[in-house]
Formats: structure tokens, C-alpha cells, sequence
């Protein structure tokens, strides 16, 4: 038979884990890869040396500027200087008041504005046109309801026999009083209770083990009762127990 391993509980002080190196923590100095949870202080660069032919590279002006001497702190200072133009072209001729028309403006703002009329031609409707009389235009008929903008008055029609409820009705025909299905009573009143009959029941088999009333243990149910303390055995010495140490003054 093969051999069972017994498990046992894993117990952390058997444990062996990693030391504090083994860990990678981000730095905290310098600015690349920086803890971003600690506050991080200037950085500065030293740059490299300049050229010694920076002043024959350079073509910068020195400080021998030319300002004018109107030119201040708070602006131009001069007194106002005048020149005097050329004559200009005469080709374009300026409209004298008599060229404007303000009567023919269409009225603005309001202003009121007398009617105007005017003389139209001849019409092409002479003596001599056919002019169509007043009995060649065909109105519609007002009888009925065939126009829809018109009012009408009631119109009545004659249909045929109806077969139903005439007087040549066949009352052999007529259904009876079987012929209707009545309406079940408790969909419109309240519902009386029904009962059924159901088949007889097996009689037990005592086959199978039943428990009696000595199986049960209702002592051992505490959930709703006050529980009493309750205490164990356990192990004696243990080589996971951390030792009392107390400061022994000399």
C-alpha cells in the first residue's frame, strides 16, 4: 500500500524569504528614475567651457550706438514738421449738389410717402376678341357632398334587404341556448377554495437506519444561549516562541 504524506500547517517563522537587497527600490536622488513619492530637490548641470575665439566669432556691435538726439526715455520729442504735396489729378470730377436725386430715395426711418401712379397700356382685349360668356364656365354642383368647401345638407340613400332581423327572416335557424359557452363564474366573482384528492401514501421502510431521539445533541447548539468560556491543551514548549526579555538593571 502506498504510504499517505501527512500534511502539516505552514508555519511562517519556517519560512526562508528574500533579504532587504533583494529588493529594487527606486532612488531617491538625481532626477532620472526618481521616487515619485519623495519630494525631489533642484538639479543642476555644469556646462562646458566656451571657445576662446568668441569675440572674433561673434560680429555683435559694440556699445558705440548712434541715437538720435529727439529720441528720450519717455518717446520722440520734435515739433511738428509740414511738406507740401504735389497738385493732384483733375480727372476725377466731384458731383455737384445738383446730381443727387433725394426725392427718389425710397422712404427711411418711417417717413411717410405719397401714392404714386401710373399709366399702363392698352389691354389686347378688344371688341373684336372672343371674349367667352358667362354660360361657357362650368361650376360645380352644389348638390350633395361632393364639394368639400360647401355646405350640404343631409343625403340619404335606399340600400338593399338585409337578411338579418327582416321580415323574411328564418327564425329555424336561430341558435339555442346550448349554443353559447357560458363564462367560467370565477373569472367575475371571487374564488372559492378547491380541494383534491390525493393517492394514499407508502408506508415507511425502516431499511435504512433512522436516527432516534439520543443522536441528536441539542446541548451542543449555542448559537442563541450565552456560550461559556472554553479552553485547550496546547503544546508545552515551542521552538517558535519568542523569549520574555526584561531589562535587569545592574
Amino acid at each position: 500500500m502506498e504510504e499517505v504524506e501527512k500534511k502539516r500547517p505552514i508555519i511562517s517563522a519556517r519560512e526562508r524569504g528574500p533579504g532587504p537587497g533583494r529588493y529594487s527600490l527606486p532612488p531617491t536622488v538625481g532626477y532620472i528614475n526618481h521616487d515619485f513619492t519623495k519630494p525631489r530637490s533642484a538639479a543642476y548641470t555644469f556646462h562646458s567651457r566656451m571657445s576662446s575665439a568668441m569675440v572674433s566669432v561673434d560680429s555683435s556691435p559694440g556699445p558705440g550706438y548712434h541715437i538720435d538726439a529727439n529720441v528720450t526715455r519717455f518717446g520722440r520729442m520734435e515739433t511738428p514738421s509740414y511738406s507740401i504735396l504735389g497738385r493732384g489729378n483733375d480727372s476725377f470730377q466731384t458731383p455737384g449738389p445738383g446730381a443727387y436725386s433725394p426725392e427718389r430715395a425710397p422712404p427711411l426711418n418711417g417717413h411717410r410717402r405719397p401714392p404714386s401712379h401710373t399709366i399702363g397700356a392698352r389691354t389686347r382685349y378688344r371688341s373684336v376678341d372672343a371674349v367667352p360668356a358667362p354660360n361657357s364656365y362650368s361650376l360645380p354642383n352644389v348638390l350633395g357632398h361632393h364639394i368639400p368647401h360647401k355646405p350640404s345638407s343631409a343625403s340619404y340613400s335606399f340600400s338593399s334587404r338585409r337578411k338579418v332581423g327582416a321580415p323574411a327572416e328564418d327564425l329555424a335557424t336561430t341558435p339555442g341556448p346550448g349554443k353559447y359557452n357560458s363564462t367560467n363564474p370565477d373569472i367575475y366573482h371571487n374564488r372559492q377554495p378547491s380541494f383534491t384528492m390525493q393517492g394514499r401514501t407508502k408506508r415507511p421502510i425502516y431499511s435504512f437506519a433512522i436516527p432516534g431521539p439520543g443522536t441528536y445533541s441539542p446541548e451542543r447548539f449555542q448559537l442563541h444561549h450565552p456560550r461559556p468560556p472554553s479552553f485547550t491543551l496546547g503544546i508545552r514548549h515551542s521552538e517558535f516562541v519568542t523569549p520574555l526579555v526584561v531589562n535587569v538593571t545592574d
